[in-house]
């Protein structure tokens, strides 16, 4: 049996965790804590802790947790770098499944995206295209940023001009080395992304959609139950689903 507890448990993610727990009969939800509640009263409770709160509060909970030795899973996107450093370094202490997208096929779009960036080489040119609700916060959204650096490091692209972000006005032609990202906000959308590859004569298009949150709060809680009792360190779904 595993007992979890929940951050951010009356927002959209946090009550489709709760409501996906409810079918996993080998997990208890212990704990629920919201914006202005302290994970302190309710941490010794649980085995592991689910993050779907901001980025801001992602590192004074991920230092409850060290305190209390609690491994963490952190859906939270849009760390700014130092939260980012912090969090590295918290991962000496418990360890974090931190990942852009639980999703098992959002997963599978990564290693998809990795591979076909190291079987078509460099004659074909990378656009990242997303679209999610118009309340979402931060762009491009966690997963698109992901699926950019995987194909930079497959192409040992890790100079920050690699990353275009938009186009408007006279920008030229476009570079051999630019790998373009695109955010779309509208409506209820939950999550697409689309990479496509173009070359001269063809082009190959990887796309994932999400219906609804399920599949993300599905994987988290996977996640949570594999995260207990593994060594200090930063794990991701690829590590939870085996992809490596």
């Amino acid at each position: 049996m595993t007992n979890i507890i929940i951050a951010g448990a009356q927002g959209r993610m946090g009550q489709t965790l709760l409501r996906c727990a409810k079918s996993i009969p080998d997990l208890t939800v212990t704990g629920q804590i919201d914006l202005g509640q302290d994970l302190r009263q309710c941490v010794a409770a649980g085995d592991v802790v689910v993050d779907f709160t901001s980025h801001e509060s992602t590192v004074p909970l991920a230092q409850i947790c060290a305190q209390h030795k609690k491994p963490m899973v952190i859906g939270t996107t849009g760390h700014d770098d130092a939260e980012q450093k912090e969090l590295a370094r918290i991962s000496s202490q418990i360890p974090l499944v931190w990942s852009s997208n639980f999703s098992t096929g959002v997963n599978t779009l990564f290693w998809l995206t990795r591979k076909a960036a190291e079987v078509l080489g460099q004659d074909f040119d990378v656009e990242i295209v997303e679209m999610h609700h118009r309340l979402k916060k931060d762009a491009p959204s966690g997963t698109a940023k992901t699926l950019a650096q995987l194909v930079a490091e497959a192409r040992r692209r890790f100079a920050p001009s690699a990353f275009r972000h938009g186009r408007v006005g006279l920008v030229g032609e476009r570079t051999r080395e630019e790998i373009g990202l695109h955010s779309l906000r509208g409506g209820d959308v939950v999550g697409d992304h689309t990479v496509i590859f173009a070359a001269n004569g063809e082009r190959l298009e990887l796309t994932h959609k999400a219906s609804t949150r399920e599949t993300f709060a599905s994987g988290a809680l996977r996640a949570a139950q594999w995260v207990v009792g593994k060594n200090p360190g930063i794990y991701d779904m690829q590590d939870v689903l085996g992809l490596r």
